[in-house]
């Protein structure tokens, strides 16, 4: 593998949630033109929706979406292979979402059925321990289907070490906790944050400034921008997600590094909006089709866009003009069954 060369991996739905994925995808991407080329799947594991990698170590962490949830812990090597090193079970269901908290010494998840964020600390080689704390949320939102209870759906650590942020559709919140790194247990910070009645917010983006963060509600087809200050949110603007006519449904969103643009991925429209933040509010500049319905995830990759569209079992590759912030479509899509999220 040559010095321009990187391997990125790739979540998917197995059968266990309906997909047609067999685990963990590895695919070698060209730094230059963006092109990937499948490597196979290098980690049989049941439906590795979310994925994330340890700040300082070759260690690669994806939750197992299941009715009795799990996370796996794998160690990367040089050529993107995986050896198993622990899975460890979230104590709640269908969890969606996982990150590292700043140091690496602990990872949280976010149980999506079970309405709960699990704490897990990582030894010195990242390996995970026995879960240290489980906080349940509780409550409901406007949407008798989708609102029913409580839905956590993804946790945000602060990378200046503030307080994590949960988020849960199914109670309009976003959730501040301090972590007690001696303990591995979550200290709630009072009061949580509301959105909008029915917003459903599902993932937020926090700008590298640190000043901002931008909520994307999956429900009302939004996005809410917010100010950072004091460990707390301050709304500031709320637009929608979509220029488009039609079924919409956000799922990804993503700050450029230089912090001049926002992106947001449309399930049902399937396009990927584009968002000048130079502005006091988001302004949409530009709205391109993904060539499928369902864009569950994407990653900014240097120049690069790459999209993973569930239901349309592909990888679609992009790349971004520097001055625009617009993608446009390069090569053909990248066969992948059910992929749901790409890890650089």
């Amino acid at each position: 593998m040559n010095g321009r060369d990187r391997v990125v991996h790739i979540g998917c739905y197995t059968a266990e949630s309906g997909g047609r994925g067999t685990g963990i995808v590895a695919a070698r991407r060209d730094a230059a033109t963006g092109a990937l080329t499948p490597l196979g799947t290098v980690a049989t594991t049941a439906s590795p929706s979310f994925l994330t990698r340890h700040p300082a170590l070759p260690v690669l962490y994806a939750v197992n979406e299941l009715s009795a949830g799990e996370v796996s812990a794998w160690r990367v090597g040089d050529d993107g292979a995986l050896t198993p090193l622990a899975t460890r079970a979230t104590g709640g269901a269908e969890p969606c979402h996982l990150a590292v908290m700043p140091g690496g010494g602990h990872l949280v998840a976010a149980n999506y059925g079970g309405g709960s964020v699990a704490v897990f600390p990582l030894d010195a080689e990242g390996v995970p321990g026995e879960r240290s704390d489980l906080v349940v949320h509780e409550g409901h939102g406007a949407d008798p289907q989708r609102q029913e209870r409580a839905h956590a759906h993804m946790v945000s650590p602060d990378p200046a070490r503030g307080p994590l942020l949960a988020v849960d559709l199914g109670t309009d919140s976003v959730y501040r906790y301090d972590l007690d790194t001696a303990t591995g247990r979550l200290v709630p910070r009072a009061p949580r944050v509301r959105t909008a009645a029915g917003t459903g917010p599902r993932h937020l983006a926090r700008h590298p400034d640190g000043r901002r963060c931008y909520l994307v509600g999956e429900l009302d087809a939004t996005v809410t921008g917010y100010e950072l200050s004091d460990g707390s949110l301050h709304q500031r603007s709320r637009v929608d997600a979509s220029g488009r006519p039609g079924h919409v449904q956000p799922s990804e969103v993503a700050v450029r590094p230089d912090g001049r643009f926002l992106y947001v991925a449309n399930r049902g429209v399937g396009t990927i909006a584009v968002f000048d933040l130079r502005g006091e509010r988001p302004d949409l500049v530009a709205e391109v089709d993904t060539g499928g319905g369902w864009p569950r995830h994407f990653a900014l990759v240097d120049e690069h866009l790459y999209v993973a569209d569930e239901r349309a079992d592909m990888i679609r590759v992009f790349r971004v003009d520097r001055d625009s912030g617009v993608p446009e479509a390069v090569g053909e899509p990248v066969p992948v069954p059910s992929p749901t999220c790409v890890l650089p």
